[in-house]
């Protein structure tokens, strides 16, 4: 099974799907429990449990208090399997419903914990194992988004056109694969000091990034990677032999599909090399606070540098309406390609990543036109609005989008805006989905995804602890 899941109808009566939104009372018992049962939770953590019993107490809103109780533990409830293999931590993560570690999603689904660690060292743990295990599967193969648990499992994509080995779930190379482990570790490193699980074996790791970005910018060739699948699917294969369309080299790194596993069409992905230059650097910083590996750390900060210049030259297009705005891909032919996917990174998502300010004129210019009819896969319905993709088909908003959406803005009415949209769509099942449809809520994709459960619960603590007042509508 992969990401592409068909639309799956809640058992709401006709009554209540037409008393619009979905509500079964007005206190905390009309809630029932649908949070997965204490002794068939996979990690139980304290300072997470007491975060929750905080923002319910905090907030007088019991449908969004029953929400949050039951999606920001989602990740640790129903998705880790934490271990100690010669007395080092280990974690595997799976997404939900498929039995398979991203990279990209095992870093999103406990980064919401990261402040936590400070107050709760086997939650520590659990986090150092997730950096340990993304170095081994770096390590492994870095042109890969997903990995098995088990290294020696064949899996259903084992026929694709690449160079697919046992352990690996799906080949599809990404840059942001590449970025979200360092984005964990470094975090982690900022938030605890501790540099133990940021070993020999990580380290090596991270050389086999720059390498990889290296290759991607394709300065000398179209360099060792390539993809191709049988299926009708369009955007689950890449054309022209499996290197994709032609780029014109220029420093950027190429990628071949985008974070929602959909394949690009230029191959400059450009919020994903945002995403690089923050990377990069980070990991530069890294490695110069703890005296390891100098000349790595200076190709990194050197590649990043490289790359934002880049950016710099070719990222930014005029657009007739909004002005100076960034393109979502680009080809250095002078291709633009104006609109952006509710995958994370995505351009909507900048700042979230900390790839450019808030204020920054053209991201404000950016986000207008995003939330806009000028992006092709911004949807509006009865149900809401917010932005989609190719991955699961028009008409189809991901809360995944309305929830970065008000990480980040600094606007009250646009934040109480989301959040009561996102109040509203989970249907009555307690829980974020993958995508629903703009104009009925309760057709939805993927009943278990833990990464828009968990980043839900992020923006709800977020808000509690900055305008907690914007909860407590009903």
């Amino acid at each position: 099974m992969n990401r592409r899941t068909f639309i799956q109808h809640t058992a709401l009566t006709t009554a209540a799907l037409a008393a619009g939104p979905v509500s079964f009372g007005k206190t905390a018992a009309d809630f029932p429990v649908v949070r997965e049962v204490v002794g068939k939770r996979n990690f139980r953590s304290e300072a997470v449990e007491q975060t929750i019993a905080a923002v319910k107490k905090g907030i007088n809103n019991p449908e969004l208090a029953w929400l949050f109780e039951n999606c920001f533990p989602n990740t640790l409830d129903t998705t880790v399997d934490h271990s100690m293999v010669n007395g080092k931590p280990d974690t595997y993560v799976i997404t939900g419903d498929i039995d398979a570690m991203w990279l990209r999603d095992s870093t999103a689904q406990v980064w919401p914990y990261l402040p936590l660690m400070k107050q709760d060292k086997p939650l520590q743990q659990l986090v150092a194992g997730v950096i340990r295990r993304q170095a081994r599967n770096i390590s492994y193969d870095p042109y890969a988004n997903a990995f098995y648990k088990d290294q020696s499992k064949v899996g259903e994509w084992k026929d694709d056109q690449t160079d697919m080995k046992p352990g690996l779930h799906e080949r599809k190379w990404e840059i942001d694969s590449l970025c979200y482990p360092i984005r964990l570790a470094y975090h982690y490193w900022k938030t605890t000091g501790d540099t133990t699980p940021l070993d020999a074996d990580w380290q090596a790791a991270m050389q086999t990034v720059v390498k990889t970005f290296r290759e991607q910018q394709r300065k000398t060739g179209k360099g060792p990677y390539k993809f191709e699948r049988r299926t009708a699917w369009a955007t689950d294969g890449v054309p022209l032999g499996g290197y994709g369309y032609p780029a014109k080299p220029n420093g950027l790194i190429c990628s071949m599909f985008r974070p929602s596993d959909d394949a690009t069409i230029y191959p400059y992905l450009i919020p994903s090399n945002f995403f690089a230059v923050t990377s990069l650097r980070q990991m530069a910083e890294l490695l110069t606070a703890m005296k390891v590996n100098a000349p790595l750390a200076a190709e990194a900060r050197a590649l990043a540098n490289e790359v934002d210049a880049a950016l710099k030259q070719h990222a930014t297009t005029t657009h007739p309406k909004f002005g100076k705005v960034y393109a979502y891909e680009v080809n250095g032919y002078g291709s633009y390609n104006l609109m952006d996917d509710a995958n994370v990174p995505s351009l909507l998502a900048l700042p979230y990543l900390g790839a450019v300010p808030t204020t920054d004129p053209v991201y404000q210019n950016t986000r207008k036109m995003l939330l806009s009819d000028e992006n092709p896969f911004f949807f509006k319905g009865k149900a809401g609005e917010g932005i989609g993709g190719p991955h699961v088909g028009v008409d189809m908003i991901w809360p995944l989008s309305i929830i970065i959406r008000g990480l980040t803005s600094t606007n009250d009415a646009e934040i109480k805006q989301c959040i009561q949209t996102l109040q509203k769509v989970n249907a009555g099942t307690g829980f974020m989905h993958e995508a629903f449809h703009k104009d009925d809520v309760s057709k939805f994709t993927r009943k278990w995804f833990a990464w828009a459960n968990t980043i839900f619960g992020e923006l709800i603590l977020k808000t509690f602890n900055e305008r907690r007042g914007l909860l407590n509508v009903q």
